[in-house]
C-alpha cells in the first residue's frame, strides 16, 4: 500500500502463518504485542501464531473478545481497552489483529485510539477481511442506528495473508467474500470480472491458484484507489459500490443476521438496476452481475419484512450521508463507476425494490 510515510507490505501467500514473526520484524513492529481474536480463531490459529512470534522474539498477551458482528460494539471495545490498561501497555507496544473483519475493525480503532495511537497489524482470516477490511486503513465499531458509524483511519503496519486459514470456514463464508471480489471487477476492471465469470467454481472450490490471483487483483485495485484518497473524499467513495443499500439490510435485520457480502451483493444488484434505470449500464450488464453472484452463491434479491420507509430510514444514517443528501455509487456499464447526489432516496428505490 503505497502511502508515503504509512505505507506497508500486503504479504499474500499459502502456509504463511509461521513466518508472521519474521515479517512483523522487517518492518520494525514493537516487541510486545497484544493479539486480539476470537475464541473460534485463537482456538485453530492461536498457537501457531504465538509460537511464530516468540520464535522472533516477540512478548504476547493475549485477548479474545466475542465472536459475530453483533458484538462489534463500544463495550467490547472497551474491554479491549481494559485488557491493554491493566496489562500496563504503553506506545511502544503494538496490537496483532488476528481474524476477520470484525476483529480487524474493532482491533485497528483500539490501536488508533489508544494512547492516541499504537502501531497494529492485520492478520486477516476470512476472505471477506482479506480483500476488503483489512487493507486501507478504516476502522470502526457499529452503532445500533448504523454501521460503522464510529471510527477511524488509521493505517495497519503489515497485512500478512495466508489463504491456508480459508479451508476452515464454512462456504456461506466464503462467498460473503466473494462478494467484495466481484465488487472490484464491476467498479474497476471489466477484465477481471469476466476472469471471475470464468472462474467462479475455482474460486468456490478454494482452488490456491484462483484465490492468490483474486486475492491480489482485489487488494490491488484497493490499494490504488486508497492511495489516491486515504480519507474518502472523493474517489476512495467507489468502494462503497453496494453497500448503501447492504448496510441498511445489516441494519434492519439485525447485525450478524445477514453476512456483511450477503447484504452487499444485494445491495449491487439494487446499485445495478438504479444504474440502468438512469441509462448508465444496460439490462445485459445487470444480467452479468446477477448471475456472477448466483454462481457464487449469494442472494439478489432484498429480504421480506422491511418496508420502503423502513431502508429510507436506514440508509438516511449512512456514513455517505452529507448534509441530508446520499451519494450513491453506481455503475457505468461493468469497469466503471460514477458518483451520484441523491436527494429523493425514497423515489429512487421505490422504482427498484
Amino acid at each position: 500500500m503505497s502511502l508515503g510515510e504509512r505505507s506497508y507490505p500486503i504479504e499474500i501467500s499459502s502456509g504463511s502463518l509461521k513466518t508472521l514473526g519474521e515479517n512483523l520484524t522487517k518492518v520494525n513492529f514493537p516487541k510486545r504485542v497484544a493479539v486480539i481474536s476470537n475464541p473460534t480463531v485463537d482456538r485453530i490459529y492461536g498457537e501457531i501464531v504465538l509460537h511464530s512470534l516468540e520464535k522472533d522474539g516477540f512478548s504476547v498477551s493475549r485477548c479474545n473478545v466475542p465472536d459475530g458482528e453483533e458484538y462489534k460494539t463500544l463495550e467490547t471495545l472497551t474491554s479491549v481497552y481494559d485488557f491493554l490498561i491493566e496489562q500496563s501497555f504503553d506506545r511502544g507496544c503494538g496490537i496483532v489483529a488476528l481474524g476477520g473483519g470484525v476483529i480487524g475493525d474493532m482491533a485497528g480503532f483500539a490501536a488508533a485510539t489508544m494512547l492516541r495511537g499504537i502501531p497494529y497489524a492485520q492478520v486477516p482470516t476470512t476472505l471477506l477481511s482479506q480483500v476488503d477490511s483489512s487493507v486501507g486503513g478504516k476502522t470502526a465499531v457499529n452503532h445500533p442506528l448504523g454501521k460503522n458509524l464510529i471510527g477511524a483511519f488509521y493505517q495497519p503496519e503489515l497485512v500478512h495473508i495466508d489463504i491456508d486459514t480459508l479451508r476452515t470456514l464454512e462456504p456461506r463464508e466464503i462467498s460473503s467474500g466473494l462478494a467484495e471480489v466481484v465488487k472490484y471487477g464491476v467498479i474497476r476492471d471489466a477484465d477481471f470480472f469476466t476472469w471471475l465469470e470464468n472462474n467462479a467454481d475455482k474460486l468456490r472450490k478454494l482452488d490456491p491458484a484462483a484465490l492468490i490471483h483474486a486475492i491480489k487483483t482485489s487488494c490491488q485495485i484497493k490499494a490504488d484507489v486508497v492511495g489516491s484518497d486515504e480519507r474518502e473524499s472523493s474517489l476512495r467513495a467507489i468502494l462503497n459500490y453496494g453497500h448503501t443499500f447492504g448496510h441498511a439490510i445489516e441494519s434492519l435485520a439485525g447485525y450478524g443476521q445477514w453476512k456483511h457480502g450477503e447484504a452487499v451483493a444485494v445491495g449491487m444488484v439494487v446499485a445495478a438496476k438504479i444504474s440502468q434505470q438512469l441509462g448508465l449500464c444496460s439490462k445485459e450488464d445487470v444480467e452479468r452481475i446477477v448471475a456472477l453472484l448466483t454462481t457464487l452463491g449469494l442472494p439478489v434479491t432484498a429480504p421480506e419484512g422491511f418496508s420502503l420507509e423502513q431502508y429510507v430510514a436506514a440508509m438516511q444514517h449512512d456514513k455517505k450521508v452529507n448534509q441530508g443528501t446520499l451519494t450513491m455509487v453506481l455503475n457505468c456499464g461493468i469497469g466503471e463507476t460514477q458518483l451520484k447526489k441523491v436527494e429523493n432516496v425514497a423515489d429512487l428505490f421505490a422504482s427498484v425494490l
